[in-house]
């Protein structure tokens, strides 16, 4: 698999979660189609979506509900298309978002393995490969980056990384479509900053491409520590998403968080 043909599958992808086509994210211009998840959307998308923005680094192709698509055509006309993933231009959008009971929830950056980048990493641990029938003990907090109990179901491959019979870091990834597997990755507090992670990251990596299917990486971007891993297992950034959210689901997040 090339590296043209893994940014193929991935816009693709995106063209199928947004209902447009993979070459509107290759024009010069903003794109903006009809709001709703297609049948194909990776699985962690959960309605109601009022808006989401997707940028490979050409232009913005937004998805939006009818009733927001003249504010959101506005908003990416107005400004250059990647600052309208940043502050100050954000509280633009934020400030008129709010009077219609919106706000913007989600903000992230994903990441594609680089072909000629992605190899195995040396680990100070054994690793040890994992199916699904070696998940089911391991639905914890501490590998909760790794596997979600939510949607165990998705939860396909794995690599553990073992301190004698100790688990101490684990990476997983889960089949959120068809083409494409996500990969999460947790190391234990006391085990971090020994390369632990990258190596998890990357033996998986390589894993899932001699399955045929792509990898793919996301991080806030704020998260400097797993932007890192990302990029030293031989990912780079490959697309931005910005979703927007009724007002009262961000509340209820934020409530869930501080009770947490």
């Amino acid at each position: 698999m090339t590296n043209q043909e893994i940014m193929k599958t991935a816009m693709e992808q995106s063209g199928a979660d947004l209902n447009c086509k993979a070459e509107d994210f290759l024009k010069k211009e903003p794109v903006v189609v009809s709001g709703g998840l297609g049948p194909g959307a990776k699985k962690y998308y959960q309605e109601p979506v009022s808006a989401n923005l997707v940028s490979y680094g050409n232009n913005i192709v937004a998805s939006v509900k009818e009733e927001y698509r003249e504010l959101i055509w506005e908003y990416i006309h107005r400004f250059t298309f990647y600052h309208c993933f940043e502050t100050p231009n954000m509280h633009w959008l934020e400030d008129r978002l709010r009077k219609e009971g919106q706000r913007v929830c989600f903000m992230a950056e994903y990441y594609l393995p680089d072909v000629e980048k992605v190899k195995p990493l040396p680990c100070s641990c054994s690793l040890k490969i994992l199916h699904r029938e070696d998940f089911e003990e391991l639905y914890r907090p501490e590998w909760s980056n790794a596997l979600c109990r939510e949607r165990k179901h998705l939860d396909v491959l794995g690599v553990g990384a073992y301190d004698g019979k100790k688990l101490v870091g684990l990476a997983g990834c889960s089949a959120d479509c068809d083409k494409m597997w996500q990969i999460g990755v947790d190391v234990l507090q006391e085990y971090r900053r020994a390369g632990i992670a990258s190596a998890l990251t990357s033996r998986l990596a390589v894993e899932i491409l001699e399955r045929g299917k792509v990898p793919f990486y996301c991080s806030a971007w704020s998260n400097i520590r797993s932007v890192r891993n990302g990029i030293k297992s031989g990912f780079i950034p490959a697309w931005v998403e910005m979703t927007v959210k009724p007002a009262k689901i961000v509340q209820d997040m934020n409530e869930i968080t501080l009770l947490s």
